[in-house]
């Protein structure tokens, strides 16, 4: 009861003052209070702010019967304020939004960079240890399918991995054909014509089995979430930069000055808007951000699908794990069918040279003697694997620290999908984040537009286009173009990632009910520290704080690496000695494959 009697008290005690000031002569009252607020807020030259209150005729904004504080350049510098600070405001709450997507794109490209330079080291090693003869030549091509693995994953659209892949397939034929399907050729002088004909006829000779095109698919699928993940964060930026350039039409600058500069003009510097009022303002200006609330409620929602299947299992590495087994068993898959290679090669391209080596043993054996023998000494078979793993241990990177080790895709995934989640009403949010510092908070008064009242009584509108019709603090005659580009952007984009990963999601009504990406746990546990859990939960409460070091949930156990299934050959070949002088049988190749493996997870911190 005393609280409601202050109220009334504060209320007549500010109209009385309204009244007096209104009422009372040029000489009685002075403007220094609004002079002091023009110059702290530095809107403008203080030569436009009169010492008394007087009359402007030329008041466009700020018109009211009696004397004013205000002039009409004292107007225009008020529109100017008032835009370059709104469009602060917007700027300072979309900042942290862009800092996230920015910044985690910067975190997933090193991440990216950071397998791909591994595998690059760990495919190097496989012809440097198994298959010296093509060491030096095969290293170039390997590096080249390695530049292409990286403009892939960061989004490039001219880069094509299939392709790539059967480029390399392409140029590494010719130095496999010459030097290990028949050694005996390495001597005879190189052709161009003949090597070229080789690369234009690998597919249809097919030399190295079905492992190119299960490479190519292999690489396409693994690699396709995190390489939309690529480009939608390239999108997500261009959008926020797209919010910043566009600018507040005439009416909305006009209807910001009432809001909050028309009550200087009364000597009222320290009456606050109505919040009414103030949604109705922000809400009209704002009305081409908010039209981007529904694609990018889309847009969160695809993030999140997409960074849940990066953080779901460990594909992505797995994929880039296998391409050194792929290349191994495609080129062993040569050498066991070399007889029939070298028919159709001769018939196609024509033979090389007239020396007679392509079935014959003594000359392989030469050559594989040359290069796995000293001819002062024969190392014992010890020694040999001794330095086949010390040669091994140095092509892959060292081991980090635990204070520099790096953080894992999964951990960078679920760190970002409990961040991004909560700027998916980010759009339609934004009146309301404006208003927070400009709306009544304990006071009983407030500033309705025209007058000092108790309670704004004006209708409040929602966002959107359509809801302004009604707004009646502001008219709303069209979307900048530059938002309304941006909104058509999101939207294609969306439809062209659906039909990209193949997902036939409902995106309206997955976003409206504020699911989490699919795949999704709830807790705190990390599967990387030695727990498990599973299940289709949210990933937090929205109004719950994520911590950076253990944001994200446990997916389900991993899945181990396997070897690749090996063809059988259906026709029995000469002895190689290719494949056998450097010691790598199958069950050889199969304990590098788990050592490499359990380094390269131990590299990159995966379980």
């Amino acid at each position: 009861m005393f609280r409601r009697i202050l109220q009334r008290v504060d209320f007549w005690l500010i109209w009385v003052t309204v009244v007096l000031f209104g009422a009372s002569g040029a000489g009685t009252h002075s403007c220094h209070e609004v002079k002091t607020a023009f110059q702290l807020r530095q809107i403008g030259s203080l030569k436009w702010v009169p010492e008394a209150p007087g009359t402007d005729g030329e008041l466009q904004i700020c018109k009211h019967p009696g004397p004013s504080c205000c002039t009409r350049k004292m107007e225009e510098s008020y529109q100017a304020a008032v835009r370059r600070e709104t469009l602060q405001n917007i700027r300072s709450y979309s900042f942290e939004l862009k800092y996230l997507i920015v910044g985690h794109s910067s975190a997933f490209q090193d991440t990216f960079q950071s397998l791909l330079s591994f595998t690059l080291n760990l495919t190097s090693a496989l012809f440097d240890s198994a298959y010296e003869p093509l060491s030096q030549d095969a290293r170039p091509l390997v590096a080249n399918l390695f530049s292409v693995l990286s403009l892939f994953l960061g989004g490039d659209g001219n880069s094509s991995m299939e392709r790539s892949v059967h480029q390399f397939y392409d140029d590494l034929f010719p130095l496999v054909y010459r030097r290990l399907v028949n050694p005996g050729l390495a001597s005879a002088p190189p052709s161009s014509e003949h090597s070229e004909c080789l690369r234009k006829t690998r597919q249809d000779v097919n030399p190295f089995g079905p492992h190119p095109r299960a490479l190519a698919e292999g690489l396409t699928r693994a690699l396709s979430a995190g390489r939309a993940l690529s480009r939608a964060l390239v999108m997500g930026a261009e959008v926020l930069n797209a919010t910043e350039r566009a600018g507040l039409a005439r009416e909305c600058g006009r209807a910001l000055v009432r809001m909050q500069y028309c009550p200087h003009c009364r000597g009222l510097t320290l009456i606050r808007p109505c919040g009414g009022l103030c949604l109705n303002v922000m809400r009209g200006c704002l009305v081409g951000l908010s039209e981007l609330d529904g694609p990018w409620r889309r847009y969160v929602a695809l993030m999140q699908e997409l960074t849940g299947a990066l953080a779901g299992g460990h594909d992505l590495e797995l994929a880039l794990l296998g391409i050194r087994n792929h290349i191994n068993d495609a080129i062993l898959h040569a050498q066991l069918h070399g007889p029939r290679i070298s028919a159709i090669v001769d018939k196609v391209c024509g033979p090389l040279t007239d020396t007679p080596s392509v079935t014959s043993i003594r000359p392989t054996l030469e050559v594989m003697t040359s290069v796995t023998t000293s001819p002062t000494s024969t190392p014992s078979p010890a020694e040999v694997t001794l330095g086949r793993l010390s040669h091994t241990r140095r092509s892959l990177p060292l081991k980090p620290s635990k204070i520099d080790k790096p953080r894992s895709l999964k951990k960078i995934s679920r760190e970002f999908m409990g961040y991004i989640q909560r700027y998916r009403s980010f759009f339609s949010a934004l009146p309301e984040m404006l208003c927070e510092s400009e709306m009544v908070g304990e006071d009983f008064t407030c500033w309705s537009g025209e007058d000092v009242v108790e309670s704004y009584v004006g209708r409040v509108v929602g966002n959107g286009l359509q809801a302004q019709k009604n707004n009646p603090e502001i008219k709303v005659r069209s979307i900048d173009p530059i938002l309304v580009a941006a909104r058509d952007k999101l939207e294609q984009f969306k439809q062209e990632m659906q039909g990209q990963m193949g997902w036939a999601t409902d995106w309206g009504a997955w976003v409206e009910t504020g699911s989490g990406a699919r795949g999704e746990a709830s807790g705190e546990c990390d599967d990387e520290d030695g727990c498990q859990g599973s299940g289709d939960e949210d990933f937090t409460d929205e109004n719950e704080r994520v911590d950076v070091a253990t944001a994200g949930v446990p997916l389900g156990k991993s899945p181990g690496v396997r070897e690749p299934p090996r063809q059988v050959p259906t026709v029995q070949p000469p002895p190689q000695v290719a494949v056998r002088a450097a010691g790598h049988t199958p069950t050889h190749h199969r304990a590098i494959t788990i050592i490499l493996t359990i380094s390269l997870l131990s590299a990159l911190g995966l379980p």
